[in-house]
This record gives C-alpha cells, structure tokens and sequence, in this order.
C-alpha cells in the first residue's frame, strides 16, 4: 500500500463534471489499496474574479484582506471534492490550509511554508478516509490566513508530501507532462518522459507553467517523487527525477520562456562602491523579486548604467521607487520597457558541450532578432527580447536544436 498525494488544479477541478471525475480517479487510486491526499485548487477563473471584486473596492487590495478573500475559492472546491467522493461511497474529510496547520511566515499573497502538522491528515487515513485539503493557503502564526501566491497549490501538495513522507506526489494537470516548450507556441513540441529536478527547476524559474517553483525546490530538497500528469487522459505524464544517464546525448532538455517580463534602466549614477545596493535595496525591501542585472560603467570611468528586470505585475511600483532613488543619487534618467520577454535555453548536457550560446545567438539572428539583454549558468541560457519576437524565437530554437526530434 502506497501513500499518495494528488494535486488537482483548476482546470482539473473547473465544473461539477470535472470534479465528480477527479473523485472517480481517486476512487480508483484507493480502491487499489492506497492511501489518499488530495491537494485541490480553486475553480478555474474563481481567483482572477475574487481578485477583480477586490479591485474594485481597492485598486491595491490590503493584502490582509485579499489573503482572507482568496482563500474562499479553495474551500469551495474542498467541499465539492469531499461530497462528490462521499456520493461514490468513499469516505472523505477536507480541511481548509488552517486547519491542517500548514504555518507560514507573516508575507502576505506570497507567503512560504514554514511547517505542516500532518498528524490530523495521519490520523483520517488510518481511519481509512481520503483527506481533501486547500492548496495555495496557510496561517502564519498570529493566526492570520496566508495564501503561497500563483501556482502555489503545487507548493502545498508537495510540502505535504513532505511531511508524510508520501511514495509520490502526483501533479494532475491540463497537460500531460513536461515538454520541450509550450506546444500552443510550438506545436511541434515533444512530451519528455523525464527530466531531472535541476533542470525542471530551471524551467519553473524561467517561465515555464507546468510546476511552480517552489514545488521543485521543495521537492528536490526533501527528495520527494515528483510525476506530471493529465487530469483528463490516461498516460505515464513525465518523471522528475535527481539525476538523467543520458546528459551526454540531451544537450538541451527544453525551452522556456517568460512574457511577464519587465525592464528598468536608471543612467548615470555615481560609479561607487555601494551604488547597486543603493539601487536594489529599496526594491527588495518592497518584496519585488529582481531577476537579470546588467551593469555598463560610462566612458569617463565616473558614472554607471545600471539595469535590471522584475515582473511585469511589479513594475508601475518598481518604477516609482527607481524614480525616488534615481532623485537621491542624482542619477541623470530612469526609463523602462514592459513590452519584453524571455526565452531561455535549459539542459544538464550544456555543462560538457561548448558552443551552445554561440547557436542560440546564430538562430536569433538568422531571423532578425535582437538581444537587449543575457544571462547564463550551468545549465540555462536567457535571453531577454523584445515581446513581438517571442513565438518567432522560440521556434527558431527549438528546430535550431532539433528538439522536435526527441522520442516523445
């Protein structure tokens, strides 16, 4: 008997129909003999509309409040879930991110799980119940209801995983599985059938929509089995694993890119020690997570121009507080560009083949795309465009590297 956690996201679970057969899956799951916790999302659109009402009372919503009004769309799906596994005469019990005592630290709409008690989910599956509980939300400790931000049902489900210690936590999406790109910009995109934890984490970061981010990072660090599928189509999904045999032969595992891109660039500012900080400080102390940098120093070896990218949602505020740093430094302009991407080249076999950046370059050029920005590691390669290249780049790269040839 295995111990299994099943995460179902919106679209999985977005009508009475698509619940009712999520409850005939994991029905059949605990008809097997295995035990069962399900991780569910809200309804498809249910947090874009909670958000639109919230707007409209506030244009930025107290995010007190938006965590506590958030937080409803999960618990209406818990109880849909519950009901329609109880109808199918499978004992089910769901329980709210509260009350399951998944602790998180006090920021709110992004919030990061500190820790899970799991003994109230132990003691229902011992009892023989399926336990449905709320992804995308906690409560930090002064007791206030905290959500994990997009994408962070996956981060739930994993870290419950986690803590009990489960044989495998499954990822039922609308996709069945991790593929070299987004197949509706690339349709010839191939299904992987694995791909290692580093490399998926590089996707994740990068922009790829399959897994949240912190979902892999949990899951690499707590070394928790990790499987995508489809939550309509029977299949094998693609495993994630800690390490692949084949790197020598996968060059590139897959490309990811990101349209919530934005880019700020405050010139002339004093070229001194201390200045980035100066610089990114403010930004950070806002919570606004800053991605790629690029610094050029000026010819006269006195001044700096200094760039840096952040999400498109945080851009009018980072804007603002550029503009008020910009003031303090004396620095001569501050401009930006919210109509930017990202692509990104992922792959653990770039490490032991050269010349990987030098064909991505050719590709981009060969179709008249320019590079505003790069950055590079181990195992990716990013390069930021402008957002009107993005579908024409990404294709270019994906028959440059003839991924559309992988075995699917």
């Amino acid at each position: 008997m295995a111990l299994i956690v099943q995460k179902y996201g919106g679209t999985s679970v977005g009508s009475i129909e698509r619940i009712q057969a999520v409850a005939e899956r994991v029905k059949r799951w605990r008809d097997r003999g295995h035990q069962l916790v399900v991780v569910v999302s809200a309804m498809s659109g249910e947090t874009d509309r909670l958000i639109k009402l919230a707007k409209q009372i506030q244009p930025r919503p107290d995010p007190r409040e938006l965590d506590v009004l958030l937080s409803t769309g999960e618990q209406v799906t818990i109880a849909l879930v519950s009901m329609a596994l109880t109808a199918l005469g499978c004992p089910a019990r769901s329980y709210t991110g509260a009350q399951v005592h998944i602790l998180t630290d006090n920021v709110h709409n992004k919030a990061r799980i500190r820790d899970i008690d799991a003994a109230r989910v132990r003691a229902d599956l011992d009892a023989g119940r399926v336990v449905v509980v709320a992804g995308f939300q906690g409560v930090n400790e002064q007791g206030d209801i905290t959500t994990l931000g997009r994408g962070g049902s996956d981060t739930s489900a994993v870290a419950i995983a986690a803590a009990l210690k489960a044989d495998e936590c499954q990822i039922y999406t609308d996709v069945d599985g991790v593929y070299t790109t987004d197949p509706r910009v690339e349709p010839r995109a191939r299904k992987l059938d694995r791909i290692t934890f580093e490399e998926m984490l590089e996707m994740a970061s990068l922009g790829s929509k399959v897994l949240q981010i912190r979902s892999v990072e949990f899951a690499g660090k707590y070394r928790v089995p990790l499987r995508v599928l489809s939550s309509f189509d029977e299949g094998e999904g693609t495993l994630i694993t800690f390490e692949d045999n084949d790197v020598e032969d996968a060059k590139i595992s897959g490309i990811a890119f990101n349209r919530d891109e934005a880019k700020l660039t405050i010139l002339g500012v004093p070229d001194q020690p201390g200045v980035a900080y100066q610089i990114l400080g403010p930004i950070a102390e806002a919570n606004i997570e800053v991605d790629m940098i690029i610094q050029n120093v000026a010819p006269d070896g006195k001044t700096t121009d200094f760039t840096f990218t952040v999400h498109r949602n945080d851009y009018p505020q980072s804007l603002e507080i550029l503009r008020k740093t910009a003031h303090n430094l004396g620095a001569r302009e501050v401009t930006g560009d919210d109509n930017i991407v990202k692509i990104s080249l992922v792959g653990v076999g770039m490490r032991s083949h050269a010349g990987i950046a030098s064909r991505m370059f050719a590709a981009l050029a060969k179709e008249g795309i320019n590079i505003r920005m790069i950055s590079t590691s181990e195992i990716k390669i990013s390069v930021v465009v402008d957002e009107k290249y993005l579908e024409l780049g990404v294709r270019a790269l994906h028959a440059a590297f003839g991924l559309d040839r992988l075995s699917s």
